[in-house]
């Protein structure tokens, strides 16, 4: 016997997935139809503005606490891990980069349109600071939102670290 409260947090979820399905379908299709031309993406650049209110915290340079972000497309770029696992971390971490910044051109952006980054670390302690300097090397203001998480593990062996970014183009 399921628990009645269980079954309709399942549904709620089914029917919030469902809908946001069907939003995220109908904005594809009007932006499908939609007759713009790169000329007019071009007239019309992302607006990325740091959200940086009285006492939310900065632990370090290089990030936002909030963006607020307008523009005409969202670019997703999942989890990119570096080229050779064997490098030291700084390597690595401007490898990792390097592959973001491949799927970013490939969309007609670059890292100044990235709004969040989210990147997992297997040893966080030992990689953090070095990631802090690298993605400094990266990123513009107003910096993109930001969260590190130390993980257990990736999915793919070896890979000590992985990052994903949303860019607003």
């Amino acid at each position: 016997m399921s628990h009645p409260r269980r079954k309709r947090d399942v549904e709620d979820r089914r029917d919030f997935f469902g809908l946001a399905s069907f939003g995220l379908a109908i904005g594809s299709r009007a932006a499908l139809s939609s007759p713009t031309s790169q000329a007019d993406e071009a007239a019309a650049p992302a607006k990325l503005e740091a959200l940086v209110p009285e006492g939310a915290p900065t632990a370090a340079p290089g990030y936002s606490p909030g963006i607020r972000a307008e523009g005409r497309r969202v670019v997703f770029v999942s989890g990119q891990g570096p080229k050779d696992l064997k490098a030291d971390m700084e390597t690595q971490i401007r490898q990792t980069f390097d592959r973001i910044g491949l799927i970013l051109k490939a969309a007609g952006a670059s890292f100044r349109h990235v709004a969040m980054l989210c990147a997992y670390f297997v040893h966080l302690n030992r990689d953090l600071p070095a990631y802090r300097k690298v993605r400094l090397d990266y990123l513009v203001k107003p910096y993109p939102a930001s969260t590190a998480v130390g993980v257990t593990a990736l999915a793919v062996p070896g890979l000590e670290i992985e990052i994903e970014a949303v860019a607003i183009v």
